[in-house]
């Protein structure tokens, strides 16, 4: 008697990637890993925003219309240290506004049509642009981007709301220590960003400023002054290279194994022949 065969069950499989890509359920997991961790310190916004003297209607415009982390703290530290409330809105501004910078590289990597990006602009934060930068395809970016931006929005605000109606029924909140949240989440933020020599040496100026100038000037001030970090470590970067040994750079240029990359392209950022693809290099795929 013939023996009746049965085919082996199939297991579901992953959305295949595309060319030089990774699947599609990665990329999701990974951005609802960031959205999530970070969108649950919007509680933390929403009780020093109260804390500092912001109502509820405010606490929540803040994250619906602003929704960048760090201005937010910015400006609701500044106003609880009884800070002026223009001084309190320019520092949060300039924080700001290295999200424009931001946006100038995604707009290439994203490439969203024209009607879309007003609405993307709303999300191109931190976390947006790390979660971008770290795919290797223009469809992962997408994925990546969207997602976080979606989960991070949504959690954002309601974890703002939620902290600043528990804000009521904490009372004092000098008293539970959550003044000090704000600087927390900032430093929590910034730090896996300090990844070089001049950025780290940057942040490590800007604290000197803001501890030398904080006895001197109004609250929120000093935060406006420690941006001239930046501009001065530059400085004193480009004129440590132009004062270097003529010489001694004339022969490393000529030195062996130490002329022009054999194959420059293989540090474009994108690749005309692969126009589904942000890179194809290490450099391309990493901020």
């Amino acid at each position: 008697m013939a023996t009746e065969q049965t085919a082996p069950p199939q297991t579901p499989q992953e959305t295949p990637p595309g060319p030089g890509g990774k699947p599609d359920a990665a990329v999701v997991r990974d951005a609802l890993g960031v959205g999530i961790a970070v969108g649950l310190s919007g509680f933390a916004f929403g009780v020093t925003s109260a804390g500092s003297g912001l109502g509820l209607l405010q606490t929540c415009a803040l994250s619906l219309l602003v929704f960048t982390g760090a201005s937010q703290f910015a400006l609701v530290g500044a106003l609880a240290a009884g800070g002026n409330p223009f001084t309190a809105a320019a520092g949060a501004f300039f924080l700001g506004t290295r999200n424009a910078f931001y946006g100038l590289r995604l707009s290439q990597l994203l490439a969203l049509p024209k009607a879309l990006r007003p609405l993307a602009a709303q999300w191109v934060i931190d976390e947006t642009t790390a979660v971008t930068l770290a795919q290797p395809t223009r469809r992962s970016a997408r994925i990546g981007f969207t997602v976080t931006g979606a989960t991070l929005y949504v959690l954002w605000n309601l974890t703002t709301l939620a902290g600043a109606l528990g804000a009521r029924a904490i009372g004092d909140t000098d008293a539970w220590g959550l003044d000090a949240a704000s600087p927390a989440v900032f430093l929590a933020l910034l730090a896996p960003m300090l990844k070089t020599t001049t950025e780290r040496v940057t942040a490590a100026l800007a604290v000197v400023l803001v501890l030398a100038l904080l006895p001197v000037l109004p609250a929120g001030v000093p935060v406006l002054g420690a941006a001239l970090a930046a501009p001065l470590v530059l400085f004193l970067k480009g004129r440590g290279a132009t004062t270097a040994d003529p010489a001694d750079a004339g022969a490393t240029a000529t030195a062996p194994g130490t002329g022009p990359d054999p194959d420059p392209a293989g540090d474009d950022i994108t690749d005309p022949g692969r126009s589904g693809e942000i890179g194809n290099s290490p450099k391309g795929q990493a901020r």
